[in-house]
């Protein structure tokens, strides 16, 4: 039933760079101050919950910094990335977080510019 996702192999290199920012906003060398967290993100950012729900990017950069400040341990689990080119510059990845025992399928648009990569747009939704 489920399709099976293959990077094109010139894309490979672009999948491993974004790869290791994912899942974002949960690994603190790439954004760990309120100015690093605004460089990675395009200023038109959202993000769609898992919930559902929508969020700004004021909301989502408010909230991870607020996280930072507790104390706490993850041991999640990226895997089946697949990336596209959906237009110049600009990329799609895919790939599945599982979290103790939540499933979640995450994509994340993001953009290569000239100060480095932005993310765009992100979504994650639960598998039931």
């Amino acid at each position: 039933m489920e399709p099976t996702f293959k990077t094109l192999s010139h894309l490979v290199d672009i999948q491993d760079q974004l790869s290791k920012m994912e899942p974002i906003f949960h690994h603190p060398e790439y954004g760990d101050s309120r100015e690093a967290l605004e460089q990675m993100t395009d200023e038109s950012f959202w993000e769609v919950g898992a919930s559902g729900r929508r969020y700004s990017r004021k909301y989502i950069i408010d909230t991870v910094l607020q996280r930072q400040l507790d104390a706490y341990e993850e041991n999640w689990q990226a895997q089946d990335f697949y990336c596209q080119e959906i237009a110049q510059d600009n990329y799609l990845l895919t790939y599945t977080l599982h979290q103790s025992t939540r499933v979640t399928r995450r994509s994340t648009l993001w953009r290569r510019t000239s100060s480095g990569w932005k993310i765009v747009y992100h979504q994650g939704t639960v598998v039931t």
